[in-house]
């Protein structure tokens, strides 16, 4: 099971500007999103993320480069996994049921709760609408021709089924994935490797754990 520390930044919430949170968490470690479990998709666009929080908030940045992109979902709860898409689930404490945030390239967001991928609530477009979101995108050279951001700010209301005032010194089980359900070379990669016949996200048992630390655990180092 892999693990993350995620850091506290105490100088932005989620009322900050897109902008200023994008360039800080340019500054945090990134992660790389390079698994591919199904060898019947072995296409590796070359993806990393890194994750924060805050007061109040939980901040995501996804860096991609990859062929082709998709984006034709604009409405929120729309099926965004089938354009380019990447992915954030989380749980909380032992509990079976975990959240599953979903954004093509655009932030067009499809999220819900529930145990499994048969059983899932979406959560309302009023709190979906919460979610601030900066994309960015380029055309480049080299192994890949596109290249493109994602900046999140998850306030933690969003986590309608639950109280969150703080994430500080918690451990929570997630995972990270990008696919692309009908690009023209479909593909599904996991920060946190999964074991299944065919390509399921939904597999809580396979996410790895994240520590959100506090500004003591920071002020230690």
């Amino acid at each position: 099971m892999r693990q993350l520390n995620i850091p506290f930044l105490s100088t932005i919430d989620s009322l900050s500007d897109l902008w200023e949170v994008s360039l800080l968490m340019d500054l945090q470690k990134r992660h790389a999103i390079s698994a591919t479990p199904w060898p019947s998709h072995p296409y590796q666009p070359e993806v990393h993320f890194n994750i924060s929080h805050g007061v109040d908030c939980i901040f995501l940045k996804y860096y991609v480069k990859e062929n082709n992109i998709r984006a034709l979902h604009r409405k929120i709860n729309s099926p965004v996994y089938t354009d380019t898409c990447v992915e954030f689930f989380i749980g909380f404490g032992n509990e079976t049921a975990y959240y599953n945030f979903e954004f093509n390239c655009m932030g067009t967001c499809q999220a819900g709760y529930g145990a499994n991928r048969e059983n899932r609530h979406l959560l309302a477009e009023t709190v979906i609408r919460n979610i601030s979101c900066l994309p960015y995108l380029k055309h480049i050279t080299g192994n890949f021709s596109i290249y493109w951001e994602l900046t999140l700010i998850i306030p933690f209301g969003v986590f309608q089924h639950h109280n969150v005032s703080s994430l500080a010194n918690t451990v929570c089980r997630m995972n990270f994935y990008k696919c692309g359900d009908e690009l023209p070379v479909p593909h599904y990669l996991a920060w946190n490797t999964i074991v299944s016949n065919e390509p399921n996200f939904h597999l809580p048992q396979f996410f790895g754990e994240g520590y959100f630390t506090d500004i003591t655990d920071q002020l230690s180092v």
